[in-house]
């Protein structure tokens, strides 16, 4: 379980950081961008956000199959929830861009600062202030608790090792309890970081 639990935490580090990084650029797009990439932002969160990561991530393990494209099933949940979580972190994150004062980003201009320089310098640090609570709060329930849909598809997460020494042994009562415990631990070791 504990190899489970290890595992779990780092697919929810891999996904967040990497959805941050989809996140950021989709929301510096929908916020700066020219209107036919703003159209393209607006329709992968209107897609991503309105279907399930369940049905994302067996798109990605049963349906790529089909053009000839395998990853494996790890691959698939990172990618499947890396996919969901730059969706909604474009929507957070967009909310940080949309709170920084127009004054702030003149400034950056009247300094010589390119956009990218204005948004690394003067967005980002804003942003990260004023949005930690929802992104702390999107980390600890969506990515540490979803990435137990693992488990559906074969991946040896936390609920998937569970499901496996369960199956074993019979002892599906205290596999699962131990299994919340761990969940516990995990969102607790999340919400210190």
């Amino acid at each position: 379980l504990l190899e489970g639990a290890w595992l779990t935490f780092q697919l929810g580090v891999f996904a967040f950081t990497a959805g941050a990084l989809v996140g950021l650029l989709g929301a510096a797009i929908k916020t700066y961008g020219p209107l036919p990439l703003r159209l393209m932002v607006d329709a992968y969160v209107i897609f991503i956000t309105n279907t399930p990561a369940l049905i994302q991530i067996y798109f990605l393990y049963f349906g790529l199959p089909e053009f000839g494209i395998r990853w494996s099933n790890e691959a698939c949940v990172l990618i499947g929830l890396t996919l969901n979580a730059g969706a909604y972190l474009t929507m957070i994150l967009r909310a940080g861009f949309l709170s920084v004062r127009s004054t702030e980003m003149e400034a950056g201009e009247t300094l010589g600062m390119s956009l990218i320089q204005r948004i690394r310098y003067i967005v980002v640090p804003h942003i990260a202030k004023s949005i930690y609570p929802a992104l702390a709060n999107f980390f600890i329930v969506v990515l540490v608790m979803g990435t137990s849909v693992g488990a559906l598809i074969g991946v040896d997460e936390l609920t998937g090792q569970a499901i496996n020494l369960s199956t074993v042994n019979y002892r599906w009562l205290e596999y699962f309890t131990v299994t919340a415990g761990l969940y516990v631990v995990l969102t607790f070791i999340a919400s210190l970081g």
